[in-house]
């Protein structure tokens, strides 16, 4: 009887391992826009290192929630700006639960923490305190974001996932106020965990200032020109923020002997000899982000491997609360037939590549702009467009074809001046932020 009870006990227990499921991870890809390079020769190619999130709700509970709500509450955001601000921050209160952390910060010339960092048992004390905000004032944005971290400070965990979301309608001209100044704070931030999204609402507000504090700290900016879309924007954000399955990304991209890597197209890399290093604070579920790294590749034997790189993502998984270690090879095969070459193409990886060069064409348009060379920015703006339009073309890439038209599209509002290049670059500089970073969750339908 007792070795009965002995195996039905060893029978449960090991009936419960095989049972007990292993959190879902993600999905690391290393694809070549070449996987066969033509032999005898150098050639240059992209390699695309893709982190696609899994599914959250069907894998386990989300990663409890460190949000700071950090709104300007300047006098030009007096009227309807600051009453849809208000409404919309409340709204969103109502998607977070017990076990989330918020807290609210308003600023003008002054900081004023509205509702200090707690859990939202108090859910109703923290929307009266929203509703008491009122509008006054000059804006000193850098103290309100550096009053925003300090409260996620007081009860940042390690597994949490920690958001400032910023309000601002108008340009910084209390404290720190360059792009510089802001996009060190963003860098500052992503180092301990922290993410900025960025919503500049109206005309008013420095786009390049804005978008600099969310594309170093690897998060969110969205161009909002009617306070009557807040409620949807801070909707859409929550749903981000509520979705992260990954923080704490590391790839490291190993490349191969005599593979040369050239540069990483939109994102800042760390290239020391033949290791490539990418940092990114956060991957959302079903979200696919990606590192493209030019490589040289050289000449070699007929029908050889060359092994291009070794990849490794390390990062801190939202299910398992652990930390994540996948591996994978990209490796390219040597042919003599040129049509091999060709027909081998990978016409995603070739796509996002052009995505990239476009944004790239594009920024040095508006850069002569901002510099009074005009008939230069045009120019170049003419090349940015046809050059898109031709990829589009080319790879039968619908996406490519829209980039082109919206460039030139933008070529035309910046030729109309005053309030239409104001748009325009506001516009610009909202793509340059999605296509670099593949942050375009506030802009779901």
């Amino acid at each position: 009887m007792k070795t009965q009870s002995i195996i039905l006990a060893l029978v449960a227990l090991a009936t419960s391992v095989i049972a007990e499921p292993s959190a879902p991870k993600v999905r690391l890809s290393a694809d070549l826009a070449h996987p066969r390079i033509i032999a005898g020769k150098k050639m240059t190619t992209y390699l695309k290192v893709g982190l696609t999130g899994f599914d959250l709700e069907a894998a386990a509970k989300r990663a409890p929630v460190n949000v700071a709500i950090v709104i300007d509450k300047s006098g030009s955001m007096q009227g309807d700006k600051i009453k849809h601000a208000k409404e919309a921050a409340k709204q969103a209160l109502d998607r977070l639960g017990p076990g989330d952390t918020v807290s609210v910060i308003a600023f003008s010339d002054k900081v004023e923490v509205v509702a200090p960092a707690s859990s939202l048992n108090e859910r109703e004390a923290v929307k009266s305190a929203i509703d008491r905000i009122t509008a006054n004032g000059s804006t000193g944005l850098f103290a309100g974001v550096s009053k925003g971290s300090e409260e996620l400070r007081k009860n940042k965990q390690q597994n949490q996932v920690s958001r400032i979301i910023l309000l601002s309608d108008g340009i910084a001209n209390v404290g720190p106020s360059s792009p510089q100044d802001l996009g060190r704070l963003g860098t500052a931030l992503s180092k301990e965990g922290i993410t900025v999204t960025t919503l500049g609402l109206g005309l008013g507000y420095n786009e390049d200032l804005m978008t600099e504090l969310a594309l170093r700290s690897d998060g969110n900016h969205a161009f909002i020109k009617n306070s009557e879309e807040l409620a949807v924007i801070f909707q859409r954000e929550f749903g981000d923020i509520l979705s992260v399955v990954a923080q704490r990304i590391n790839v490291r991209i190993r490349c191969g002997d005599g593979i040369r890597p050239v540069r990483v197209l939109g994102r800042e890399s760390d290239i020391r000899g033949q290791d490539v290093t990418v940092t990114m604070n956060q991957l959302y579920a079903k979200q696919e982000k990606y590192v493209l790294l030019e490589v040289e590749i050289p000449e070699g034997a007929t029908e050889t491997d060359a092994t291009v790189a070794d990849v490794q993502l390390t990062c801190i998984n939202a299910v398992s609360k652990s930390e994540d270690v996948i591996t994978t090879r990209a490796v390219a095969r040597r042919v003599s037939d040129a049509s091999l070459v060709a027909a081998s193409a990978n016409k995603s990886v070739l796509v996002d590549a052009a995505k990239l060069i476009g944004t790239e064409k594009e920024a040095i348009a508006v850069k002569l702009n901002d510099e009074g060379k005009h008939e230069e920015a045009m120019k170049a703006y003419t090349t940015a467009a046809a050059w898109c339009l031709e990829q589009g073309k080319l790879l039968q890439a619908p996406v490519l074809e829209k980039q082109g038209y919206d460039q030139a599209i933008r070529q035309g509002q910046f030729k109309e001046g005053g309030s239409e290049a104001i748009t325009a670059r506001k516009g610009w500089r909202d793509d340059y932020n999605v296509n670099n970073t593949q942050n375009d969750g506030l802009r779901k339908k």
